[in-house]
């Protein structure tokens, strides 16, 4: 049965994920100068954390392979601040959740949905969260679109920090996190977006080194001790992520569930583009 925290994870995911899959925060970004997707990808995210160096941006991030940061961070800031960069990326999530979600946007479950997420995910413990920690300096938007799509944003980058330390507990580093994922997923590691375009070299070293530990098998299929450290991190990142709902009471946080329904199964029919 789904835990709750779980539940909460799955609803929330496709509000914050308007970000990365729809045209309108690209477009929005792309317009302040950038070359490129990943231009934007990293200076919008990357924002809250200030004018950083790509070192800080690779450890908060950790899932990205050596070099993949430095190829946009610091340059993005010459083109457009953190703060524009953060406008741009808002006001492109926010014109995307309203065109997906149509009259969904402002109706009054929509409405109660953002003040129970914003309860919660401007509550949530702060130490050890650096990209949360970040994301917690910037003013909570008045609009009620905007203040979900924000309390999304908070909520999931609260979970994302939570799932990097039981990743570096774990001793599972961030190109084999991804390796993890697609292959519990049914998915070639080579076949993978997040890792088709490594060098062969760098992903098969990679996978020599989880072979070598017993997480996947000859045939580059998880083992058994594979699947069950992908599930254990999981299991950690939530009881990392739970205190997050902390400051929910029992009904509340069934109101929040009820009304990220409708909203999360618009995005996700929509695939939140």
């Amino acid at each position: 049965m789904e835990s709750t925290v779980r539940r909460l994870k799955r609803l929330v995911d496709p509000i914050h994920l308007v970000a990365y899959q729809a045209d309108e925060p690209t477009a929005a970004l792309m317009a302040l100068g950038h070359r490129n997707y990943w231009d934007g990808y990293f200076a919008g995210r990357a924002a809250p954390l200030g004018r950083v160096s790509a070192e800080v941006v690779h450890a908060v991030f950790y899932n990205f392979a050596d070099g993949e940061v430095a190829r946009h961070i610091p340059r993005v800031w010459d083109i457009a601040s953190p703060e524009a960069a953060l406008a741009a990326r808002e006001q492109g999530s926010v014109a995307a959740l309203r065109r997906i979600l149509g009259d969904l946007a402002d109706s009054p479950g929509l409405v109660r949905a953002a003040d129970l997420a914003t309860k919660a995910a401007t509550s949530a413990p702060t130490e050890g969260r650096i990209l949360y920690s970040g994301l917690r300096t910037l003013p909570v938007p008045e609009e009620p679109v905007a203040r979900l799509w924000h309390a999304a944003t908070l909520l999931r980058e609260s979970r994302g920090d939570g799932h990097n330390a039981a990743l570096v507990i774990a001793g599972v580093g961030g190109t084999e996190s991804h390796v993890l994922r697609a292959l519990s997923e049914g998915i070639p590691a080579t076949k993978d977006g997040r890792l088709q375009h490594l060098p062969a070299a760098q992903l098969a070293a990679v996978m020599d080194g989880m072979r070598a530990r017993g997480l996947i098998d000859a045939a580059s299929r998880l083992t058994d001790a594979g699947r069950e450290i992908r599930e254990w991190i999981e299991s950690l990142t939530d009881v990392a992520d739970a205190p997050a709902y902390d400051s929910l009471e029992p009904c509340e946080v069934d109101q929040l569930l009820a009304d990220l329904e409708p909203i999360s199964a618009a995005l996700d029919a929509a695939g939140s583009r």
